[in-house]
């Protein structure tokens, strides 16, 4: 039966997977967007669309209202986002039109990262010990008074993918590190929350976990292990699933992962938290997401389990039974991502393999002649190969092997 769906924000290579999953299925697909975003849409996405609502996300209210009344002059039976910044609204409007959703009062807490250090106290998740400041000299005063140690983490309250977040090996690094923090790209012109949290480091490693949630009732997909630099930055390079852990470890993560989709309020909808593991095993969350994993995660559930995120979403949001079970024999899936420590203008991505059954995916999505350089954020990565298969050392070293073979030609100059 052919139903009205709202998408909250069509572009992206998830979101643009969810228009394709609900056209497939005889939805008429409707995009809420911004009229900048719009201008931006392909043609082919826009054939896969029955219609369009242009609104503005600065000023949430009126947005909630915008998609409300468009919902209901539409009839929508559902409505859906993974963009990390429309969440929050995407809650509010679920509720107002009474479709399946997050818990509206308490979906904030899932974006903005100073209302979650606060919801996590008190949802008893183990989290790095957080300060919250408002500006350079507060920041400074807890240095000279000997509040903040080093190592440190300074990033923005509001920000995503990584961008405007410094590892501060030292007090002559924080100025800096507060500037990028409160100068992080928002999207959509978003007001930026300006606080900016000072974090604990913690040594460990990196995985996120990614889970479903339906009435109230989550199910854990899997574990990913997650590829990052080093240094000032914390960059994404890859992510692979499922991560083999001791029993005990995979049950830290997992208590900690159900401990934070309670607390900011999860009822229907992916969740992707982002954990680390220290080396006694001692388990930390670092934030959460009410959205399904970006970074390619949904493509290597499907090839790794057997499972359709896409639509496993919508018929959360529709109010359907979700059915999730991993296919049998299990296999192993990881994405890497292409970066350049060279800065300058992009001449050519050269070496890419040949798609096949076990690489399914090997993409440039940076331009020749656009300026590149060394990745601050999720946002520098230049392209990204997919690699899969059931044996978890020969699908790593397939992939660690295709990105030596990889050669990013950049020209000096650009970033002026």
């Amino acid at each position: 039966m052919s139903e009205p769906v709202l998408l909250l924000e069509a572009a992206g290579p998830e979101s643009q997977a969810l228009a394709r999953t609900a056209a497939a299925s005889g939805h008429r697909v409707h995009a809420v967007t911004d009229a900048a975003t719009l201008a931006g849409y392909s043609g082919e996405l826009r054939r896969l669309l029955a219609g369009c609502l242009v609104t503005d996300f600065t000023r949430a209210g009126q947005a909630v209202a915008d998609i409300t009344g468009y919902g209901r002059r539409i009839g929508a039976r559902a409505l859906l986002t993974v963009n990390e910044y429309l969440t929050e609204v995407a809650a509010r409007s679920c509720a107002a039109l009474s479709l399946p959703g997050n818990d509206p009062e308490r979906a904030a807490a899932a974006r903005n990262k100073a209302l979650m250090a606060t919801t996590f106290e008190t949802g008893r998740v183990t989290m790095p010990s957080t300060t919250v400041v408002t500006d350079l000299r507060e920041l400074q005063d807890l240095h000279e008074t000997g509040k903040v140690g080093f190592p440190c983490v300074v990033k923005p309250a509001d920000g995503a993918g990584s961008a405007g977040v410094t590892v501060v090996a030292g007090p002559e690094e924080l100025e800096l590190a507060w500037h990028a923090a409160r100068t992080a790209r928002v999207m959509y012109g978003m007001p930026l929350d300006d606080r900016v949290l000072v974090q604990e480091h913690v040594q460990g490693r990196e995985f996120s976990v990614e889970s479903i949630t339906q009435h109230d009732v989550t199910t854990h997909l899997c574990i990913t292990r997650k590829h990052t630099t080093n240094g000032s930055h914390r960059v994404e390079l890859g992510h692979t699933l499922p991560a083999r852990l001791p029993a005990a470890a995979e049950r830290a993560l997992l208590d900690q992962a159900g401990r934070a989709i309670a607390a900011v309020g999860v009822r229907n909808s992916a969740t992707h938290t982002e954990l680390l593991l220290t080396p006694d095993d001692r388990c930390t969350v670092l934030e959460i997401g009410a959205r399904l994993g970006a970074g390619h995660i949904g493509v290597l559930l499907q090839h790794a389990l057997g499972i359709d995120p896409w639509r496993t979403l919508w018929d959360i949001a529709l109010g359907r039974p979700a059915t999730i079970t991993p296919a049998p024999g299990g296999g192993y899936a990881t994405v890497r991502f292409l970066t350049t420590h060279q800065e300058g203008q992009l001449v050519a991505v050269t070496g890419l393999p040949t798609v096949t059954r076990t690489i399914p995916a090997a993409r440039v999505r940076a331009a020749a002649g656009s300026d590149v350089g060394p990745a601050t954020s999720n946002r520098g990565r230049l392209g990204h190969v997919i690699v899969t298969g059931h044996d978890p050392r020969t699908v790593d070293e397939q992939a660690d092997q295709i990105l030596r073979q990889i050669t990013v030609t950049v020209a000096p100059g650009g970033r002026t």
